[in-house]
């Protein structure tokens, strides 16, 4: 009696597997394409509640940062090619 209720409880458990795999919530145009917005989500985000808003100077902040470390880095390999002396702090180069 306890191996036919293993089996039929196995049996069921299978089923249920099945088809938790088989489905997985999602409509997919191509495979690997399965992206969906959240019920509610706009198609054009610019303009919408969802739109960050993002500030052009901070966006820039990255921009001017490699700038800066360009602009100390060809200091410094001027300054090695001069003397044959690697100077890290940029400050402490003499002019």
């Amino acid at each position: 009696m306890k191996m036919i209720i293993s089996v039929v409880a196995a049996a069921v458990a299978m089923s249920f597997a099945s088809v938790a795999i088989a489905y997985d919530g999602t409509n997919c145009k191509a495979p690997g394409n399965c992206w969906e917005p959240k019920p509610g989500y706009p198609a054009k985000v610019k303009g919408s509640k969802y739109d960050p808003k993002h500030d052009p100077k901070e966006l820039n902040k990255q921009t001017e940062a490699i700038k800066a470390m360009e602009a100390r880095n060809a200091a410094r390999v001027a300054h090695f090619k001069k003397s044959g002396k690697w100077v890290y702090e940029v400050k402490k180069i003499p002019n």
